[in-house]
């Protein structure tokens, strides 16, 4: 059995996959929130933006963590279908937790089912970029951490929503990002400390590319995702220009103009 090492760098690669983390978080909650006091296509514009900017997050989280990852004595490698196609699902599960809360009139049962279905993508997500790791021999699970793992994320997720539906302000923002942030991070450590490597060195590891070799185009995309992002809050409208507007049997909320619509209508 190989002796496994979550963090091969030391703190760096911890450290820097939980900020990363927490800022995905900061602009799905900020984006989420511009979307829940707007109608027609600039909601769906801020929810689909909220998605990316969560799921991008989640899955750059996991992917930095696992720099820090390694067996003794075996180089890892990673098969890169598997891997962009876990940022894919990443994406698209978490989008179809914040559309169902987004556009649902029941927030109650949209909570839970959103953050059931997204929980469970997101452990998928976590399971099919640890599928894709090529290492000589085979990786075994130990099934009652796995479990844990889901129920953290789905917990993760169902609090990554509550906060989307109701937490307001920038400096509230700031507050929550940093704990489902922490949540994240748990869930895959967790699933991380599920697995267990039984080397065989006649097991092929044809395929796969070498983590380094991620690092460049990782790192100009979450550049641009950084800059994008910075760009879309800098030009978002602020509250004293807003005009109220009613999302369903909620209290009238302020409809924004921003980069991505134009001003909703009343209803």
């Amino acid at each position: 059995m190989g002796e496994i090492h979550h963090a091969d760098h030391g703190w760096v690669t911890p450290a820097v996959s939980y900020f990363v983390a927490c800022l995905g978080a900061f602009v799905a909650l900020r984006s989420a929130r511009w979307a829940l006091v707007s109608q027609g296509r600039t909601r769906f514009n801020w929810l689909l933006f909220a998605a990316t900017s969560l799921g991008a997050g989640i899955w750059s989280m996991h992917f930095i963590a696992m720099l820090g990852f390694s067996v003794s004595g075996a180089d890892i490698t990673y098969r890169p279908g598997l891997t962009v196609l876990s940022l894919v699902v990443a994406i698209v599960v978490v989008g179809v937790g914040l559309f169902t809360v987004g556009y649902s009139r029941r927030p109650v049962l949209s909570l839970l089912a959103g953050g059931l279905t997204t929980g469970l993508g997101v452990a998928a997500m976590h399971y099919l970029g640890m599928a894709a790791m090529v290492l000589p021999g085979h990786v075994g699970y130990d099934h009652t951490t796995v479990a844990l793992s889901v129920g953290i994320a789905v917990f993760a997720a169902t609090a990554a929503l509550w906060a989307a539906l109701n937490i307001q302000g920038t400096l509230a923002v700031l507050a929550a990002a940093p704990v489902m942030g922490v949540a994240v991070c748990a869930m895959h450590y967790t699933g991380m400390a599920a697995i267990s490597v039984h080397l065989d060195f006649s097991h092929s590891t044809a395929g796969g590319v070498m983590a380094l070799e991620f690092i460049f185009p990782l790192g100009v995309g979450l550049g641009c995702y950084v800059f994008f992002g910075a760009l879309a809050f800098a030009v978002s409208p602020s509250r004293s220009v807003a005009r109220p507007v009613m999302v369903g049997p909620a209290a009238p909320l302020a409809a924004p103009r921003g980069p991505m619509g134009a001003r909703s209508r009343r209803r």
